[in-house]
């Protein structure tokens, strides 16, 4: 604007000046502008804002491990896009941090708080007592408290039908399952597997082995050799970051005709070249459907199960394999899975 075309606006500052006191005076007072009650100001003189659910995630292994502490975080992750929540996860490999990093969430008002993995079922059962307001979760865990929850899969239902595929694949007639630590679902899962595979050929041969870390892939990867080098076409790794040392193993055995399993997560795509498939839990739907009924206030402490039948539990075969698996034992593995689901076909592991 040039100078003259600003001179009217002046002359009417003094007006507009005093109707914005006005405004703020009024605003001060606790009434707004259209006439209707304003919020009362908290103690800062703010008007709070509706706050977001905090949830929050103890794991024992890096999120990145293309397995099971991974698949927690997506769940993480799929809470705060589909209900609004304010994340946070921690990383606690040792059993002594297990009660601090529980607490420390409480502390800080999270609502709720998962420890993925059956070792923070006891951590659980001495904290939860101390923050009543605070929900706490274990992942294959057992404590129940009012404000606890064990939160389990029947992984036994996908890892039978690996078994099945097992015996229907190896020449040899011997398969290597190598765990993390003997946790009891672990356990439960591996006894499964060898369930699955006997109910073929009752003299199938799988020998089982555990790691003692979740993290120690050059472990892991020696006991799969060993294995290999003892008559095994087929390793099943259930050891989180460490089973990654296990596929390495393979991958350089490929040319013998030796093959793999992943488990937890989708794995397939990790060594495409010798995963036959992947006994899978869909952990995000998991921590999903708990978070609403804690969000929605149906929150019950009892032991939350899924299996099959409620799509969390499934086979992922690898398409890019799929003629090395007989038509026979893709019968066999289809039989048993409608059995399954159908409640006609128990599998205890």
């Amino acid at each position: 604007m040039t100078g003259r075309e600003d001179r009217p606006w002046r002359a009417l500052a003094p007006a507009v000046l005093c109707l914005l006191l006005l405004a703020a005076s009024c605003a001060r007072q606790g009434e707004a502008p259209n006439g209707a009650s304003a919020p009362a100001p908290n103690a800062a003189g703010s008007v709070p804002a509706a706050e977001a659910m905090k949830v929050g995630l103890l794991v024992t292994g890096p999120v990145n491990d293309d397995g099971w502490n991974q698949i927690a975080w997506e769940g993480l992750q799929r809470i705060e896009k589909e209900l609004g929540a304010q994340i946070s996860h921690q990383l606690t490999e040792r059993a002594e941090q297990f009660e601090e990093g529980f607490r420390g969430y409480a502390r800080q008002g999270y609502r709720l708080v998962f420890g993925h993995g059956a070792e923070f079922s006891d951590a659980i059962a001495r904290v939860a007592p101390e923050f009543p307001d605070t929900i706490f979760v274990s992942t294959g865990g057992r404590t129940a408290l009012a404000n606890a929850a064990p939160l389990n899969a029947a992984m036994e239902e996908a890892t039978y039908l690996l078994g099945i595929l097992a015996a229907g694949v190896s020449k040899t007639g011997k398969a290597g399952q190598i765990g993390g630590t003997e946790l009891p679902p672990v356990k439960k899962a591996f006894d499964a597997f060898v369930a699955g595979a006997k109910s073929v050929n009752p003299s199938f041969e799988v020998t089982t082995q555990y790691v003692g870390s979740w993290t120690n892939a050059n472990a892991a990867k020696e006991m799969a050799l060993a294995r290999i080098r003892q008559g095994a076409d087929i390793l099943f790794p259930n050891a989180d970051a460490a089973g990654l040392g296990v596929f390495q193993a393979v991958k350089e055995n490929q040319a013998k005709g030796v093959f793999a399993f992943g488990a937890n997560k989708n794995q397939n795509d990790i060594a495409p070249e010798v995963i036959l498939a992947s006994a899978v839990m869909d952990v995000p739907e998991m921590f999903l459907r708990l978070a609403r009924e804690v969000k929605e206030g149906a929150f019950k402490g009892e032991p939350h199960r899924y299996g099959m039948k409620d799509g969390v539990i499934s086979l992922v075969m690898n398409p890019a394999l799929e003629a090395k698996i007989p038509a026979a034992t893709r019968q066999k593995v289809e039989e048993a899975k409608q059995g399954i689901e159908a409640g006609t076909l128990k599998v205890d592991g």
